[in-house]
């Protein structure tokens, strides 16, 4: 019998994740990403590809206002 799945881990099943331990292993953080094959020009560049971020809308930004003022 296989173990249930939750839907989270379903949906992050995508992408590993890592130790602090096993960071610190690889000699910290960036020799970490060099070894994952990460650098700064590859982020840059997803970023540049990203699609840009959609502003709210006038009635999104009025329930986040409201919403902020009600939990004050």
């Amino acid at each position: 019998m296989k173990p249930k799945i939750s839907e989270n881990e379903r949906l992050f099943k995508t992408h590993k994740s890592y130790s602090p331990e096993e960071v610190f292993a690889a000699g910290g953080p960036t020799a970490f990403g060099i070894k994952m094959g990460k650098n700064r020009d590859s982020l840059i560049k997803a970023l540049e590809n990203a699609p840009k971020p959609e502003p709210f809308t006038d009635e999104e930004w009025a329930d986040a206002m409201a919403d902020l003022a009600r939990d004050k």
